[in-house]
């Protein structure tokens, strides 16, 4: 029979740590995309346009990223470094094993968007003097960032959710300090219903800020 009381007061008297810890979250997750975003570029050039060792680095990092759980890839950069003398706090964990998964993931989508456009493009750009720097800054890369833009905030709300994984390498972000909290007071289903509340919120604001950017980037 159905005998669960419900107590929301320590909930909400924690209530700003659940957002202090939500915030932090959020900071992790957008480093880590930052980071991704700019390693997953030049992923991207190196698979396209390069040979030998270095091309084979890059395919090894995106067919590692893409296809070894996120939770091995965690466990790596906290136990499998610590075991060989590389030890590094919660934060520097998760960020490492986030921005190596984002890495992986949006290389392949770069990849797609140069694939996408005509080769033509740079033809004509090199034809009228522009150098291979201004070439890619100036006509393909903008075009390429438009082409790939809904897969990047995908990527963007995958980081924010799958963050939560950092809290068995004991980093304190949402689910973590949700865990710890609720350890303290037994209210396990409270807790975790507020915090879903807030990744929630989190992802609906991501969503929200994407759209609002996409109808002003990509008006014409």
């Amino acid at each position: 029979m159905f005998d669960y009381h419900f107590h929301w007061r320590p909930v909400l008297k924690n209530l700003p740590d659940l957002l202090a810890a939500g915030l932090t979250t959020l900071e992790v997750a957008v480093l880590a995309m930052i980071i991704g975003i700019v390693v997953g570029l030049g992923l991207a050039l190196i698979r396209l346009y390069l040979k030998g060792p270095v091309r084979w680095f890059a395919t090894a990092w995106v067919e590692l990223a893409r296809n070894t759980p996120a939770l091995f890839q965690l466990f790596f950069f906290g136990f499998g470094l610590g075991a060989m003398g590389i030890h590094m706090s919660p934060y520097a964990i998760v960020l490492a094993a986030l921005s190596f998964n984002c890495a992986g993931y949006l290389a392949e989508n770069f990849r797609g968007g140069f694939q996408a456009i005509p080769v033509t493009q740079i033809r004509a750009a090199r034809s009228l003097g522009m150098t291979a720097w201004q070439t890619y800054t100036r006509i393909i890369i903008p075009q390429v960032f438009r082409i790939v833009y809904h897969p990047l905030t995908n990527q963007m709300v995958w980081a924010v959710l799958i963050s939560s994984l950092g809290m068995l390498v004991g980093f304190r972000e949402l689910s973590g300090e949700t865990q710890a909290l609720a350890s303290r007071t037994y209210r396990i289903f409270e807790y975790f219903a507020v915090t879903a509340i807030i990744y929630y919120v989190i992802v609906k604001i991501i969503l929200g800020a994407s759209r609002l950017l996409a109808a002003r980037l990509f008006r014409y």
